[in-house]
């Protein structure tokens, strides 16, 4: 023991940490004045010092290890360059991809982003964007906003924070909050267009919450492009409404349709986390997908073409959702206030979930 304490301790004290090196040290090194260095080396500032000379700066500065202090530079200038962000569900695979987008977008920006995971609890979400408020952030992107009198979106308001949302959209009073998502009806009517196109008739809907954009404007979307096909045009199509976005609500609700006298031969599905329920539920129940039943969903969330069978879904541009949010984000902070909803075109893709009625379904992928 005695030979592997010896073995383990230093011959000699470790050298003491080297002093981080400051600013007048750069510019002493890179032959400017310190002011130069600290226009150098601010992206917001950059454009103002001749280009050699900001290369020389950054390189020196590069060489020494200095770094700016952060803290002190939003103190100065008012700004911390980051960016909150809050999502129902981190581990939702939706929304790494939207996560991936704004945080690329932002880094080209040299802004970092943080993100939160309230849940769809909306005080939760709330006190988060307080706590990231105190933290200086210079605005907050949000996946969790309920369609109307949202909590977390009150907060950001309140505090003149910058806000932008993303994937679900809500108004306060006449004023509509930015933000970028899917035409969600669009998506449901190319979902409703082609199980109509294999042949079904009785095709139910899995909605999704109604206090939800997405939940609400899927439903719409689907009773809609049922009334267009000349399919339940009165509005009595077979639908339940899940509770949450989320698998198990998938099951039960999906439960509750196939528990109907008038079974429905193809499941639409308002997100693709209920469609897996909706398997869950069909394979309970002794159901084939697709040859005794289609079930399709929504979003194209990572992985869905590799379950058996891969589910025919809407394809939502989750990357570029979550950059364009992120640059419209960062054109309200350096601009002011900004309105409107960008809406993203989906596509439909179609996999080996559905088929027509009582036939094999195919096992490709076709957009």
């Amino acid at each position: 023991m005695q030979a592997y304490i010896a073995a383990m301790s230093p011959s000699a004290p470790p050298n003491p940490p080297r002093p981080a090196p400051k600013l007048r040290q750069v510019a002493a090194e890179a032959g400017v004045h310190f002011s130069t260095v600290s226009r150098a080396l601010n992206p917001a500032t950059r454009h103002l010092v001749a280009a050699p000379v900001a290369e020389r700066v950054q390189a020196v500065a590069a060489r020494l290890g200095y770094r700016v202090d952060a803290a002190a530079s939003a103190l100065r200038s008012g700004r911390s360059r980051l960016v909150g962000a809050l999502v129902p569900g981190i581990a939702n695979p939706v929304f790494a991809p939207i996560l991936a987008g704004a945080a690329a977008a932002l880094t080209e920006a040299d802004h970092a982003l943080l993100v939160a995971d309230p849940g769809d609890d909306p005080a939760r979400a709330a006190a988060f964007v307080a706590e990231l408020a105190s933290r200086r952030v210079d605005g907050m992107l949000l996946a969790t906003a309920a369609r109307e009198h949202d909590p977390a979106v009150a907060a950001c308001l309140q505090r003149s924070l910058p806000v932008v949302l993303i994937n679900r959209a809500c108004a306060r009073g006449t004023a509509v909050v930015p933000a970028v998502v899917p035409d969600d009806v669009a998506g449901m009517r190319l979902i409703v267009a082609h199980l109509s196109g294999l042949g079904h008739r009785r095709i139910g809907h899995l909605a999704g919450p109604a206090t939800l954009s997405t939940g609400l404007l899927r439903r719409q979307g689907f009773e809609q492009a049922m009334a267009e096909c000349g399919l339940h045009a009165d509005g009595d199509a077979p639908i339940e409404v899940a509770e949450a976005f989320d698998r198990p609500a998938g099951r039960l609700a999906a439960d509750r349709l196939l528990a109907r006298p008038d079974r429905p031969t193809a499941l639409a599905c308002a997100n693709d986390l209920l469609a897996l329920g909706a398997y869950d539920a069909c394979y309970a129940a002794g159901l084939r997908i697709p040859e005794d039943i289609s079930v399709s969903g929504h979003n194209d969330m990572p992985l869905v073409d590799m379950i058996t069978p891969g589910l025919t879904t809407v394809r939502i541009p989750h990357d570029a959702m979550g950059r364009q949010a992120a640059a419209l984000l960062l054109e309200t902070i350096r601009r002011g206030a900004s309105s409107g909803i960008t809406v993203l075109p989906p596509t439909l893709v179609v996999r080996g979930s559905t088929a027509p009625p009582g036939r094999r379904g195919a096992s490709h992928e076709r957009l």
